[in-house]
């Protein structure tokens, strides 16, 4: 799960400083395990990922959506023997967020890695990432300088096979998406459009996922910034309730369920 305001300090974003916490379709990916990366090292395939970090700041994306022009070239994992693996984008992509989310999207008691990266041509995927490489990623939006911002991860309809939201294109598009992660593949299985999480320039992703009762809520707002909005995923449709007007106090105890 995921939840608060997802955020990193603009000079730690220079700095290239970040730490990894929790969760920020598919297509399965065919071919060599590390197709994408110029370089991958300390293979370390038995060992758990403990952390993760992006490293190499970058200005060869030109989106600057986060706040700065500053994007990211390399994500770093580190695994429970102490080896670190450095994942290096080529030249054409960059990682296009906050931090990269830790979340044990198979069940297994090892967590994967879920980032946003951006193609200079196709704009922003959702990609996952383990100590052995790329294990899978959504198709990218399709067009340059087009983003998702990440909610989270969890079970949301119970039936023991996590899934992962987003809102797609936050800014325009302005719908949230859930994926369920299953046998090393995402696959979309229901949208809404009308929510969002954030707005351009921020250095900060709004909302999460909460868990006040038993049921996991996906917590964004609406369109016009006005409404916190719960929204549920049922195995079928997503069902959407308003909460209270949207300001960051109100937002902050939606997501302590007070």
């Amino acid at each position: 799960m995921m939840g608060g305001v997802q955020r990193t300090d603009m000079k730690q974003r220079h700095l290239a400083c970040f730490g990894s916490r929790l969760v920020r379709r598919i297509l399965p990916i065919s071919g060599a395990l590390f197709a994408g990366f110029t370089a991958f090292f300390a293979h370390a395939a038995s060992a758990e990922i403990v952390s993760a970090k992006f490293d190499d700041p970058t200005t060869r994306y030109a989106h600057g959506v986060l706040g700065d022009a500053i994007e990211w070239g390399t994500l770093e994992i580190r695994v429970s023997d102490g080896k670190r693996l450095r994942l290096v984008l080529p030249e054409d992509r960059v990682f296009e967020d906050l931090e990269p989310r830790l979340a044990d999207l198979d069940n297994d008691g090892d967590n994967e890695v879920m980032v946003v990266e951006s193609s200079q041509s196709g704009g922003a995927r959702l990609s996952i990432y383990d100590e052995n490489g790329l294990v899978t990623a959504t198709p990218h939006i399709g067009r340059t300088n087009r983003w998702l911002a990440p909610i989270g991860a969890a079970d949301l309809d119970g039936d023991g096979h996590v899934e992962v939201a987003y809102i797609d294109r936050p800014h325009l598009a302005k719908t949230l998406r859930v994926w369920r992660f299953e046998k090393g593949a995402l696959t979309e299985v229901a949208s809404k459009p009308g929510l969002t999480n954030h707005r351009i320039g921020d250095d900060f992703i709004i909302g999460g996922i909460r868990t006040c009762d038993s049921t996991p809520e996906m917590i964004t707002v609406d369109a016009n910034w006005q409404t916190i909005i719960a929204s549920t995923y049922n195995g079928q449709t997503i069902e959407s309730k308003s909460i209270e007007g949207f300001s960051s106090k109100a937002l902050d105890q939606a997501m302590k369920c007070k």
